[in-house]
């Protein structure tokens, strides 16, 4: 064979090589999140169908209304497994930036939105309501996750009520085999007593997944939905 059909095969294996690599990158950068994008907008407009359901039955004069007055209150429903049961909104990283909130954080979970940590606490309850996110790929619903600051709020809603949390630490870089961190009362998180807690988790480095990032913080407020939007997502 001669040198120069060698160095023409090196050659095209090369082009193909990069080819494959580029088309990659684009998967990964493009088209995980087209499909994320679309999947969490999905979610959303699944969770506002029920909402929009439940409060028609209400209205309707359903267990708990005015109608009913001897009725206790339904209960929220149970936390079903890769379902979406609330939405978030951090307008730190931009009044547009919403997400769904679904039960697990299973990969094929955290691909539809972010994802609670099932056994720790119900929304608004005390606890730890404890949530993992993507930092890249998938929709990189927590690129922005090092910009969080002490006094930075998070607002939720189940469609019933607004919880709006307010954010007590910087990011702490940890391992992710230190599971402690979505403890009731984390220890490093500075808490010291029982409380209504959140903690929010995403991948370290920004490309890489050796460390987590994490921020506590704690209920600051509630409001039901009916009150309108709570201050922290008023322009």
């Amino acid at each position: 064979m001669s040198v120069r059909v060698v160095v023409r095969t090196v050659s095209e294996l090369c082009v193909t090589v990069g080819t494959v690599i580029v088309l990659f990158v684009l998967y990964v950068l493009f088209w995980t999140g087209v499909k994320a994008d679309t999947a969490m907008d999905d979610q959303i407009a699944q969770l506002e169908r029920q909402w929009a359901r439940d409060a028609a039955a209400a209205g309707s004069g359903g267990p708990g209304t005015a109608e009913s007055p001897g009725a206790a209150p339904a209960k929220p429903a149970a936390y079903r497994d890769g379902k979406p049961f609330a939405v978030m909104y951090v307008p730190r990283l931009g009044f547009t930036w919403n997400k769904p909130v679904l039960e697990g954080t299973r990969t094929k979970t955290l691909k539809k939105g972010l994802g609670h940590y099932a056994g720790t606490a119900r929304l608004g309850e005390r606890g730890n309501f404890a949530v993992a996110g993507h930092r890249r790929t998938h929709g990189d619903p927590f690129k922005d996750f090092p910009r969080l600051r002490p006094g930075d709020r998070v607002v939720l809603t189940d469609g019933r009520t607004w919880f709006t949390y307010r954010i007590d630490t910087g990011p702490y870089r940890t391992v992710p085999s230190d599971t402690a961190v979505i403890d009731p009362v984390p220890e490093k998180s500075g808490y010291t007593r029982e409380g209504r807690y959140l903690t929010l988790t995403t991948c370290e480095p920004e490309w890489g997944h050796s460390h987590r990032l994490i921020v506590w913080g704690h209920l600051d407020e509630t409001q039901p939905v009916e009150a309108g939007k709570p201050e922290a997502l008023r322009r």
